[in-house]
């Protein structure tokens, strides 16, 4: 299966993406992994998760002017809706996510 472009990943018809912008060696995006795991069961079928590695895909990182991960940004038929920067708890996540399912 070919390697889609981040154009493409975020544009996921009729489902909203979550990116989660993180590095290996940063200690908060540790602490948001199993909280994003907790969120994708919460609205499976309804949410799409990617995980973006800032050191790996700094293009697309400085595209959408990630200065500080981790950043989470919610994009809705390819467009940004909602972004924060930091550890979201899951309920403040379940709830900022939620009116765009």
């Amino acid at each position: 299966m070919p390697r889609k472009s981040f154009s493409e990943l975020i544009n996921s018809p009729g489902m909203p993406v979550l990116v989660d912008f993180y590095a290996d060696w940063c200690g908060p995006c540790k602490t948001m992994a199993p909280i994003l795991e907790q969120v994708a069961a919460q609205h499976e079928g309804k949410l799409r998760i990617i995980k973006i590695d800032v050191d790996k895909n700094p293009a697309v990182a400085q595209q959408f002017r990630v200065q500080s991960i981790p950043t989470l940004i919610l994009f809705h038929k390819g467009q940004p809706v909602w972004r924060q920067a930091g550890v979201v708890p899951a309920a403040q996540l379940n709830q900022s996510v939620g009116a765009y399912l």
